[in-house]
């Protein structure tokens, strides 16, 4: 709860003087602002706690550039803003597949795969397909493109070559890293 009646003046200069119970106070009063602003920007694999903590430690971090032009709580709106979206373009640049991501026939799909050796029965292939696209939409898009032209299309690497314009052993290189970034994928969503 927000501390009634602080001077948000006289708080901002006892925390420039590294006063421990000011930038408690400090943290006490913005923690809703924050929080609210976390909670409409929030990244789906990010706690709210601790992207809320990303900004406090932004704003103390960033301190002597708060000029004193606009009220405070401007200036930290926008550090969180910015702090969400930076964290929103990185699980975008990087999206990971987690476990709990997975429908649960996509999840019964994956189990049946790694209990028995043999691929899916015929009645489960939409399922493996969808579950397929998803791991594939992990994948850079020149790495996605290399895999789906030579493991669901069946092209052989001179076909992908003459279509993309990369060398053979690039197009091979391509695929040989993007199966391992699947499989690393795959691993850590069984482990979960």
């Amino acid at each position: 709860m927000a501390e009634v009646g602080l001077d948000m003046a006289a708080c901002l200069e006892r925390v420039r003087q590294r006063d421990e119970d000011a930038a408690r106070a400090l943290v006490r009063e913005l923690y809703p602002l924050v929080m609210k602003i976390v909670r409409s920007h929030l990244p789906r694999r990010t706690d709210e706690e601790d992207l809320a903590q990303m900004v406090f430690g932004k704003i103390f971090a960033h301190f002597d550039q708060y000029s004193g032009s606009v009220p405070f709580e401007h200036w930290v709106s926008r550090v969180a803003v910015n702090t969400c979206l930076n964290a929103l373009r990185a699980e975008k640049c990087r999206p990971e597949l987690r476990w709990a991501d997975l429908k649960e026939d996509e999840a019964e799909m994956i189990e049946k795969v790694v209990a028995t050796a043999k691929g899916p029965d015929p009645s489960a292939q939409l399922i493996a397909r969808e579950l397929a696209h998803k791991m594939l939409g992990t994948l850079l898009p020149k790495d996605r493109l290399i895999l789906t032209m030579l493991d669901l299309e069946e092209r052989s690497v001179e076909e992908v070559r003459e279509r993309t314009g990369w060398s053979a052993s690039l197009i091979k290189v391509r695929a040989f890293r993007a199966r391992m970034k699947l499989r690393k994928q795959f691993a850590k969503m069984m482990e979960e």
